[in-house]
């Protein structure tokens, strides 16, 4: 289930699919997946699908992850702060933390969060910090990002997390209700002003307001 055989097929197939960049392929051949599932699922964690871990939520396709951080590494850009909307299962953002300076991971379902602050701690990736809130107002403490990641589909993206982009930074994020389309958008040096590319259609579970115990 975890031999190194097994994740290498894994990343063989993210190539075809065409994910390229090099230090996202290797993150995702030595990140070990199945520590983000229940043991009655871990038999599949290799495989490229998405997988339920409760609440109504998936740990998302292991394509999904590698072409959402690619994108955001490929952006151009430092990238010492970034803000993840959605932390679900802490997959995501332990990828993210192994290629960027710090994390700031928002969940608003607490014992999605308590069981990735466990996994996050047992991988020894100690550039996460975690909030209980509601995402879809980002991290606001007027702190700005270099770029945001979502793991949650609004229908709409909101203002909230634009605004949180620092000058030039980058967010990539599902939108759409019945028909969702993977979405980069770019702020235009300090301005408000903003270049949005929509980039292939996605499916993932949508982006709710408020949080749950």
């Amino acid at each position: 289930m975890t031999s190194k055989r097994t994740r290498d097929r894994l990343v063989q197939r993210l190539i075809e699919q065409g994910v390229s960049h090099q230090m996202v392929l290797d993150i995702m051949a030595n990140t070990p997946r199945h520590i983000f599932l229940d043991e009655a699922l871990s038999h599949r964690a290799y495989e490229d699908t998405a997988l339920p871990i409760g609440h109504g939520q998936t740990l998302s396709q292991p394509y999904i992850v590698a072409r959402m951080t690619e994108i955001l590494l490929s952006a151009g850009g430092k990238l010492d702060e970034v803000l993840e909307i959605g932390t679900g299962s802490g997959y995501q953002t332990s990828i993210l933390a192994q290629l960027v300076g710090h994390v700031y991971s928002v969940e608003r379902i607490k014992p999605l969060q308590d069981k990735a602050r466990e996994r996050l701690r047992l991988l020894g990736l100690r550039n996460v910090t975690l909030r209980h809130a509601d995402g879809g107002l980002g991290w606001p403490e007027s702190r700005q990002f270099n770029a945001i990641l979502s793991a949650a589909a609004p229908r709409d993206i909101p203002d909230s997390l634009k605004q949180q982009l620092a000058p030039d930074g980058v967010l990539v994020i599902p939108v759409g209700a019945d028909t969702q389309e993977l979405t980069l958008v770019v702020r235009l040096g300090d301005s408000d002003e903003f270049k949005t590319q929509r980039l292939e259609p996605v499916r993932f579970v949508p982006l709710l307001s408020g949080v749950t115990r």
